[in-house]
Protein backbone atom coordinates (compact mmCIF):
# COMPACT_ATOMS: atom_id res chain seq x y z
CA UNK A 1 0.00 0.00 0.00
CA UNK A 2 0.95 3.63 -0.49
CA UNK A 3 2.43 4.98 2.81
CA UNK A 4 0.05 7.97 2.66
CA UNK A 5 -2.90 6.05 1.24
CA UNK A 6 -5.38 7.60 3.68
CA UNK A 7 -4.65 11.11 2.38
CA UNK A 8 -4.75 10.46 -1.37
CA UNK A 9 -8.53 10.31 -1.68
CA UNK A 10 -10.52 12.44 0.75
CA UNK A 11 -13.91 12.16 -0.90
CA UNK A 12 -16.53 9.40 -0.42
CA UNK A 13 -15.32 5.98 -1.51
CA UNK A 14 -18.22 5.61 -3.93
CA UNK A 15 -16.89 8.55 -5.96
CA UNK A 16 -13.50 6.83 -6.34
CA UNK A 17 -15.32 3.62 -7.28
CA UNK A 18 -17.30 5.56 -9.91
CA UNK A 19 -14.08 7.05 -11.29
CA UNK A 20 -12.37 3.66 -11.57
CA UNK A 21 -15.52 2.08 -12.98
CA UNK A 22 -15.40 4.60 -15.81
CA UNK A 23 -11.89 3.41 -16.62
CA UNK A 24 -12.72 -0.27 -16.29
CA UNK A 25 -15.88 -0.15 -18.37
CA UNK A 26 -14.31 1.46 -21.45
CA UNK A 27 -13.11 -1.84 -22.93
CA UNK A 28 -16.48 -3.67 -22.73
CA UNK A 29 -18.31 -0.45 -23.66
CA UNK A 30 -16.38 -0.25 -26.94
CA UNK A 31 -17.66 -3.75 -27.77
CA UNK A 32 -21.30 -3.53 -26.74
CA UNK A 33 -21.97 -0.11 -28.28
CA UNK A 34 -21.28 -1.13 -31.86
CA UNK A 35 -22.87 -4.60 -31.89
CA UNK A 36 -26.33 -3.33 -32.99
CA UNK A 37 -24.65 -1.57 -35.95
CA UNK A 38 -23.22 -4.78 -37.46
CA UNK A 39 -25.75 -5.03 -40.33
CA UNK A 40 -25.24 -1.43 -41.46
CA UNK A 41 -21.45 -1.63 -41.17
CA UNK A 42 -21.35 -4.85 -43.20
CA UNK A 43 -23.51 -3.35 -45.93
CA UNK A 44 -21.67 -0.03 -46.08
CA UNK A 45 -18.17 -1.57 -46.08
CA UNK A 46 -19.07 -4.60 -48.26
CA UNK A 47 -17.88 -6.86 -45.45
CA UNK A 48 -18.77 -10.50 -44.87
CA UNK A 49 -20.06 -11.92 -41.59
CA UNK A 50 -16.62 -13.42 -40.94
CA UNK A 51 -14.92 -10.05 -41.49
CA UNK A 52 -17.35 -8.37 -39.12
CA UNK A 53 -16.60 -11.03 -36.50
CA UNK A 54 -12.92 -10.25 -37.01
CA UNK A 55 -13.54 -6.66 -35.89
CA UNK A 56 -14.32 -8.24 -32.52
CA UNK A 57 -11.45 -10.72 -32.42
CA UNK A 58 -8.77 -8.22 -33.55
CA UNK A 59 -9.96 -5.78 -30.90
CA UNK A 60 -9.82 -8.49 -28.25
CA UNK A 61 -6.37 -9.74 -29.26
CA UNK A 62 -5.06 -6.16 -29.22
CA UNK A 63 -6.72 -5.71 -25.84
CA UNK A 64 -5.01 -8.85 -24.52
CA UNK A 65 -1.57 -8.07 -25.96
CA UNK A 66 -1.26 -4.56 -24.53
CA UNK A 67 -2.80 -5.60 -21.23
CA UNK A 68 0.41 -7.55 -20.69
CA UNK A 69 2.28 -4.23 -20.51
CA UNK A 70 -0.13 -1.65 -19.07
CA UNK A 71 0.34 -2.77 -15.48
CA UNK A 72 4.07 -3.40 -15.78
CA UNK A 73 4.60 0.08 -17.21
CA UNK A 74 2.52 1.58 -14.40
CA UNK A 75 4.69 -0.26 -11.83
CA UNK A 76 7.65 1.74 -13.20
CA UNK A 77 6.20 5.03 -14.50
CA UNK A 78 3.27 5.47 -12.13
CA UNK A 79 -0.44 4.80 -12.58
CA UNK A 80 -1.53 8.24 -13.86
CA UNK A 81 0.76 8.64 -16.91
CA UNK A 82 -0.13 5.23 -18.32
CA UNK A 83 -3.85 5.83 -17.88
CA UNK A 84 -3.73 9.23 -19.56
CA UNK A 85 -1.78 7.99 -22.59
CA UNK A 86 -4.11 5.01 -22.96
CA UNK A 87 -7.22 7.24 -22.92
CA UNK A 88 -5.68 9.61 -25.50
CA UNK A 89 -4.81 6.75 -27.87
CA UNK A 90 -8.29 5.26 -27.49
CA UNK A 91 -9.83 8.59 -28.48
CA UNK A 92 -7.64 8.82 -31.57
CA UNK A 93 -8.43 5.21 -32.56
CA UNK A 94 -12.16 5.84 -32.23
CA UNK A 95 -11.87 8.75 -34.64
CA UNK A 96 -9.97 6.44 -37.00
CA UNK A 97 -12.79 3.87 -36.83
CA UNK A 98 -15.39 6.54 -37.65
CA UNK A 99 -13.41 7.67 -40.69
CA UNK A 100 -12.56 4.16 -41.98
CA UNK A 101 -13.29 3.86 -45.72
CA UNK A 102 -12.95 0.06 -45.83
CA UNK A 103 -13.11 -3.03 -43.66
CA UNK A 104 -9.30 -3.22 -43.69
CA UNK A 105 -8.94 0.21 -42.14
CA UNK A 106 -11.68 -0.57 -39.63
CA UNK A 107 -9.82 -3.72 -38.56
CA UNK A 108 -6.63 -1.69 -38.11
CA UNK A 109 -8.23 1.00 -35.97
CA UNK A 110 -10.21 -1.56 -33.95
CA UNK A 111 -6.89 -3.20 -33.13
CA UNK A 112 -5.49 0.15 -31.93
CA UNK A 113 -8.65 0.64 -29.88
CA UNK A 114 -8.07 -2.74 -28.26
CA UNK A 115 -4.42 -1.96 -27.55
CA UNK A 116 -5.42 1.12 -25.55
CA UNK A 117 -8.80 0.24 -24.03
CA UNK A 118 -7.53 -2.16 -21.36
CA UNK A 119 -5.29 0.32 -19.56
CA UNK A 120 -8.05 1.55 -17.28
CA UNK A 121 -9.22 -1.92 -16.26
CA UNK A 122 -5.72 -3.19 -15.48
CA UNK A 123 -4.52 -0.12 -13.61
CA UNK A 124 -7.81 0.42 -11.79
CA UNK A 125 -7.37 -2.91 -9.95
CA UNK A 126 -3.84 -1.97 -8.94
CA UNK A 127 -4.99 1.46 -7.71
CA UNK A 128 -7.55 -0.15 -5.42
CA UNK A 129 -4.98 -2.45 -3.83
CA UNK A 130 -2.47 0.44 -3.61
CA UNK A 131 -4.92 2.37 -1.44
CA UNK A 132 -6.83 -0.18 0.66
CA UNK A 133 -6.25 -3.29 2.83
CA UNK A 134 -7.84 -6.58 1.64
CA UNK A 135 -11.37 -6.45 3.11
CA UNK A 136 -11.87 -2.77 2.24
CA UNK A 137 -10.32 -3.36 -1.19
CA UNK A 138 -12.92 -6.06 -1.85
CA UNK A 139 -15.72 -3.65 -0.91
CA UNK A 140 -14.35 -0.95 -3.21
CA UNK A 141 -13.83 -3.46 -6.01
CA UNK A 142 -17.43 -4.60 -5.56
CA UNK A 143 -18.60 -0.99 -5.81
CA UNK A 144 -16.55 -0.59 -8.98
CA UNK A 145 -18.26 -3.68 -10.41
CA UNK A 146 -21.70 -2.27 -9.55
CA UNK A 147 -20.99 0.98 -11.40
CA UNK A 148 -19.12 -0.94 -14.12
CA UNK A 149 -22.28 -2.91 -14.77
CA UNK A 150 -24.17 0.17 -15.95
CA UNK A 151 -22.04 0.53 -19.09
CA UNK A 152 -22.91 -2.78 -20.81
CA UNK A 153 -26.60 -2.13 -20.13
CA UNK A 154 -26.53 1.36 -21.61
CA UNK A 155 -24.06 0.68 -24.44
CA UNK A 156 -26.24 -1.40 -26.83
CA UNK A 157 -29.20 0.90 -26.23
CA UNK A 158 -27.12 3.97 -27.11
CA UNK A 159 -25.49 2.14 -30.02
CA UNK A 160 -28.83 1.00 -31.41
CA UNK A 161 -30.32 4.49 -31.24
CA UNK A 162 -27.26 6.12 -32.79
CA UNK A 163 -27.15 3.55 -35.59
CA UNK A 164 -30.83 3.94 -36.44
CA UNK A 165 -30.77 7.74 -36.24
CA UNK A 166 -27.33 8.69 -37.61
CA UNK A 167 -25.64 5.61 -39.07
CA UNK A 168 -22.84 3.38 -37.82
CA UNK A 169 -20.09 6.03 -37.91
CA UNK A 170 -21.90 7.99 -35.19
CA UNK A 171 -21.24 5.09 -32.79
CA UNK A 172 -17.47 5.59 -33.10
CA UNK A 173 -17.74 9.38 -32.88
CA UNK A 174 -19.59 8.81 -29.63
CA UNK A 175 -16.80 6.52 -28.38
CA UNK A 176 -14.27 9.22 -29.26
CA UNK A 177 -16.24 11.66 -27.13
CA UNK A 178 -16.33 9.17 -24.24
CA UNK A 179 -12.56 8.68 -24.50
CA UNK A 180 -11.90 12.44 -24.50
CA UNK A 181 -14.13 13.00 -21.46
CA UNK A 182 -12.45 10.16 -19.53
CA UNK A 183 -9.00 11.50 -20.39
CA UNK A 184 -9.94 14.95 -19.08
CA UNK A 185 -11.56 13.66 -15.89
CA UNK A 186 -8.64 11.35 -15.08
CA UNK A 187 -6.15 14.15 -15.64
CA UNK A 188 -8.01 16.30 -13.12
CA UNK A 189 -9.12 13.75 -10.50
CA UNK A 190 -7.12 10.49 -10.51
CA UNK A 191 -4.49 10.41 -7.72
CA UNK A 192 -1.08 8.83 -8.20
CA UNK A 193 -1.43 5.80 -5.94
CA UNK A 194 2.03 4.26 -6.45
CA UNK A 195 4.60 5.76 -4.10
CA UNK A 196 7.99 6.58 -5.62
CA UNK A 197 9.70 4.12 -3.26
CA UNK A 198 7.53 1.27 -4.59
CA UNK A 199 8.30 1.74 -8.28
CA UNK A 200 10.06 -1.06 -10.11
CA UNK A 201 13.04 -0.56 -12.46
CA UNK A 202 12.05 -0.28 -16.12
CA UNK A 203 14.60 -2.78 -17.43
CA UNK A 204 13.88 -5.52 -19.95
CA UNK A 205 15.55 -8.21 -17.86
CA UNK A 206 13.66 -7.12 -14.75
CA UNK A 207 10.34 -7.19 -16.64
CA UNK A 208 11.05 -10.56 -18.20
CA UNK A 209 11.96 -11.98 -14.81
CA UNK A 210 8.62 -10.80 -13.43
CA UNK A 211 6.64 -12.23 -16.35
CA UNK A 212 8.48 -15.52 -16.00
CA UNK A 213 7.79 -15.63 -12.26
CA UNK A 214 4.05 -15.26 -12.82
CA UNK A 215 3.75 -17.33 -15.98
CA UNK A 216 5.66 -20.20 -14.38
CA UNK A 217 3.53 -20.11 -11.22
CA UNK A 218 0.85 -22.77 -11.55
CA UNK A 219 -1.06 -21.24 -8.63
CA UNK A 220 -1.07 -17.78 -10.26
CA UNK A 221 -2.23 -19.07 -13.64
CA UNK A 222 -4.88 -21.31 -12.08
CA UNK A 223 -6.34 -18.31 -10.23
CA UNK A 224 -6.32 -16.33 -13.49
CA UNK A 225 -8.21 -19.12 -15.26
CA UNK A 226 -10.65 -19.51 -12.35
CA UNK A 227 -11.96 -16.03 -13.17
CA UNK A 228 -11.41 -15.71 -16.93
CA UNK A 229 -12.92 -19.04 -18.04
CA UNK A 230 -16.27 -18.51 -16.27
CA UNK A 231 -16.34 -14.91 -17.51
CA UNK A 232 -16.16 -16.22 -21.05
CA UNK A 233 -19.11 -18.47 -20.33
CA UNK A 234 -21.08 -15.22 -20.01
CA UNK A 235 -19.11 -13.22 -22.59
CA UNK A 236 -19.81 -15.87 -25.24
CA UNK A 237 -23.41 -14.66 -25.33
CA UNK A 238 -22.29 -11.04 -25.71
CA UNK A 239 -20.02 -11.96 -28.62
CA UNK A 240 -22.82 -13.96 -30.24
CA UNK A 241 -25.44 -11.26 -29.65
CA UNK A 242 -25.98 -10.20 -33.31
CA UNK A 243 -26.90 -13.78 -34.28
CA UNK A 244 -28.30 -15.10 -31.00
CA UNK A 245 -30.50 -12.08 -30.29
CA UNK A 246 -31.22 -11.03 -33.87
CA UNK A 247 -31.70 -14.38 -35.64
CA UNK A 248 -32.50 -16.98 -32.98
CA UNK A 249 -34.54 -14.81 -30.58
CA UNK A 250 -35.89 -12.48 -33.29
CA UNK A 251 -35.12 -9.24 -31.43
CA UNK A 252 -34.63 -5.92 -33.23
CA UNK A 253 -31.34 -3.98 -32.78
CA UNK A 254 -33.09 -1.47 -30.54
CA UNK A 255 -34.32 -4.38 -28.36
CA UNK A 256 -30.86 -5.86 -27.70
CA UNK A 257 -30.65 -3.80 -24.54
CA UNK A 258 -33.07 -6.17 -22.75
CA UNK A 259 -30.39 -8.86 -22.72
CA UNK A 260 -27.75 -6.45 -21.48
CA UNK A 261 -30.03 -4.93 -18.83
CA UNK A 262 -30.80 -8.36 -17.35
CA UNK A 263 -27.18 -9.52 -17.49
CA UNK A 264 -25.90 -6.31 -15.97
CA UNK A 265 -28.53 -6.50 -13.24
CA UNK A 266 -27.03 -9.90 -12.41
CA UNK A 267 -23.49 -8.48 -12.37
CA UNK A 268 -24.46 -5.50 -10.22
CA UNK A 269 -26.47 -7.50 -7.69
CA UNK A 270 -23.69 -10.09 -7.48
CA UNK A 271 -21.15 -7.32 -6.86
CA UNK A 272 -23.38 -5.86 -4.16
CA UNK A 273 -23.58 -9.30 -2.54
CA UNK A 274 -19.79 -9.67 -2.76
CA UNK A 275 -19.33 -6.35 -0.96
CA UNK A 276 -21.79 -7.36 1.76
CA UNK A 277 -19.97 -10.66 2.31
CA UNK A 278 -16.49 -9.07 2.44
CA UNK A 279 -14.97 -9.66 5.87
CA UNK A 280 -17.97 -11.77 6.97
CA UNK A 281 -17.11 -15.07 5.30
CA UNK A 282 -13.82 -16.42 4.03
CA UNK A 283 -12.95 -15.60 0.40
CA UNK A 284 -12.87 -19.33 -0.43
CA UNK A 285 -16.46 -19.73 0.78
CA UNK A 286 -17.55 -16.76 -1.32
CA UNK A 287 -15.86 -18.23 -4.39
CA UNK A 288 -17.54 -21.59 -3.76
CA UNK A 289 -20.94 -19.88 -3.54
CA UNK A 290 -20.39 -18.17 -6.90
CA UNK A 291 -19.43 -21.42 -8.59
CA UNK A 292 -22.43 -23.25 -7.13
CA UNK A 293 -24.76 -20.62 -8.61
CA UNK A 294 -23.07 -20.83 -12.03
CA UNK A 295 -23.07 -24.63 -11.98
CA UNK A 296 -26.78 -24.87 -11.19
CA UNK A 297 -27.92 -22.28 -13.74
CA UNK A 298 -25.66 -23.73 -16.45
CA UNK A 299 -27.28 -27.14 -16.01
CA UNK A 300 -30.74 -25.57 -16.23
CA UNK A 301 -29.74 -23.57 -19.32
CA UNK A 302 -28.56 -26.70 -21.12
CA UNK A 303 -31.79 -28.51 -20.23
CA UNK A 304 -34.05 -25.66 -21.41
CA UNK A 305 -32.05 -25.21 -24.62
CA UNK A 306 -32.40 -28.91 -25.39
CA UNK A 307 -36.18 -29.13 -24.94
CA UNK A 308 -37.56 -25.68 -25.80
CA UNK A 309 -37.39 -23.57 -28.98
CA UNK A 310 -35.42 -20.31 -28.64
CA UNK A 311 -37.52 -17.56 -27.06
CA UNK A 312 -36.63 -14.36 -25.18
CA UNK A 313 -39.08 -15.30 -22.42
CA UNK A 314 -36.77 -18.00 -21.06
CA UNK A 315 -33.44 -17.60 -22.87
CA UNK A 316 -32.27 -14.31 -21.32
CA UNK A 317 -32.69 -15.18 -17.63
CA UNK A 318 -30.08 -17.95 -17.30
CA UNK A 319 -27.33 -15.61 -18.50
CA UNK A 320 -28.41 -13.03 -15.92
CA UNK A 321 -28.28 -15.54 -13.06
CA UNK A 322 -24.93 -16.85 -14.32
CA UNK A 323 -23.63 -13.26 -14.32
CA UNK A 324 -24.75 -12.93 -10.71
CA UNK A 325 -22.75 -16.01 -9.69
CA UNK A 326 -19.64 -14.84 -11.55
CA UNK A 327 -19.83 -11.41 -9.93
CA UNK A 328 -20.14 -12.91 -6.44
CA UNK A 329 -16.86 -14.80 -6.75
CA UNK A 330 -14.56 -12.80 -9.01
CA UNK A 331 -13.54 -9.95 -6.62
CA UNK A 332 -12.22 -12.53 -4.15
CA UNK A 333 -10.33 -14.40 -6.89
CA UNK A 334 -8.79 -11.17 -8.18
CA UNK A 335 -7.58 -10.05 -4.75
CA UNK A 336 -6.10 -13.49 -4.01
CA UNK A 337 -4.21 -13.27 -7.30
CA UNK A 338 -2.91 -9.71 -6.74
CA UNK A 339 -1.69 -10.61 -3.26
CA UNK A 340 0.43 -13.48 -4.58
CA UNK A 341 2.91 -10.82 -5.83
CA UNK A 342 2.33 -7.70 -3.70
CA UNK A 343 5.48 -5.99 -4.98
CA UNK A 344 4.24 -6.19 -8.59
CA UNK A 345 0.49 -5.75 -8.42
CA UNK A 346 0.39 -3.78 -11.67
CA UNK A 347 2.17 -6.55 -13.53
CA UNK A 348 -0.01 -9.17 -11.85
CA UNK A 349 -3.12 -7.31 -13.01
CA UNK A 350 -1.58 -7.13 -16.50
CA UNK A 351 -0.89 -10.85 -16.68
CA UNK A 352 -4.39 -11.64 -15.42
CA UNK A 353 -5.92 -9.30 -18.00
CA UNK A 354 -3.67 -10.72 -20.73
CA UNK A 355 -4.68 -14.31 -20.04
CA UNK A 356 -8.32 -13.27 -19.92
CA UNK A 357 -7.96 -11.25 -23.13
CA UNK A 358 -6.34 -14.13 -25.00
CA UNK A 359 -9.23 -16.32 -23.91
CA UNK A 360 -11.72 -13.64 -24.99
CA UNK A 361 -10.07 -13.46 -28.42
CA UNK A 362 -10.14 -17.22 -28.88
CA UNK A 363 -13.78 -17.37 -27.87
CA UNK A 364 -14.62 -14.49 -30.24
CA UNK A 365 -12.63 -15.77 -33.21
CA UNK A 366 -13.02 -19.54 -32.85
CA UNK A 367 -15.71 -20.69 -30.43
CA UNK A 368 -18.47 -18.09 -30.97
CA UNK A 369 -18.68 -18.61 -34.78
CA UNK A 370 -19.00 -22.38 -34.20
CA UNK A 371 -21.87 -22.25 -31.70
CA UNK A 372 -23.67 -18.91 -32.17
CA UNK A 373 -26.31 -20.34 -34.51
CA UNK A 374 -27.58 -22.84 -31.92
CA UNK A 375 -29.08 -22.15 -28.49
CA UNK A 376 -28.01 -25.59 -27.31
CA UNK A 377 -24.50 -25.10 -28.69
CA UNK A 378 -24.19 -21.80 -26.81
CA UNK A 379 -25.46 -23.36 -23.57
CA UNK A 380 -23.08 -26.33 -23.80
CA UNK A 381 -20.07 -24.14 -24.64
CA UNK A 382 -20.89 -21.76 -21.77
CA UNK A 383 -21.18 -24.66 -19.34
CA UNK A 384 -17.87 -26.13 -20.52
CA UNK A 385 -16.06 -22.82 -19.94
CA UNK A 386 -17.54 -22.56 -16.45
CA UNK A 387 -16.46 -26.12 -15.62
CA UNK A 388 -12.93 -25.28 -16.76
CA UNK A 389 -12.87 -22.39 -14.28
CA UNK A 390 -14.29 -24.60 -11.53
CA UNK A 391 -11.58 -27.22 -12.07
CA UNK A 392 -8.90 -24.51 -11.98
CA UNK A 393 -10.25 -23.17 -8.69
CA UNK A 394 -10.54 -26.66 -7.17
CA UNK A 395 -6.90 -27.33 -8.06
CA UNK A 396 -5.55 -24.10 -6.58
CA UNK A 397 -7.91 -24.30 -3.57
CA UNK A 398 -6.33 -27.57 -2.48
CA UNK A 399 -2.88 -25.98 -2.61
CA UNK A 400 -3.95 -22.87 -0.73
CA UNK A 401 -5.39 -25.11 2.02
CA UNK A 402 -2.34 -27.36 2.26
CA UNK A 403 0.29 -24.63 1.79
CA UNK A 404 1.65 -26.37 -1.31
CA UNK A 405 3.47 -23.92 -3.68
Amino acid sequence: MHPQAATLWRGPLWTLALLLAGLSSLGPFAIDTYLPAFPGMAADLSASAVQMQQTLSTYLFGFALMNLFHGALSDSLGRRPVVLVAMAVFTLASVGCALSPSIGWLLFWRTVQGLSAGGGMVIGRAVIRDLFPPAQAQRVMSQVTIFFGVAPAVAPLVGGWLFVALGWTSVFWFLALVGAVLCTVMWRKLPESLHASQRQPLHVTHLLRGYWQMGASARFMALALASSLPFNGMFLYVLSAPVWLGELLQLQPTEFFWFFVLSVAGIMSGAWMSGRLAGRIRPAAQIRLGFLIMLGISALNVLLSAVLPPHPGWALWPVAVYSFGWSVMTPSVTLLLLDLVPERRGMASSVQAFSSGVMNGLVAGVLAPLVMHSSLGLALASAALMLGGLLSWAWVRNRLSSGTP
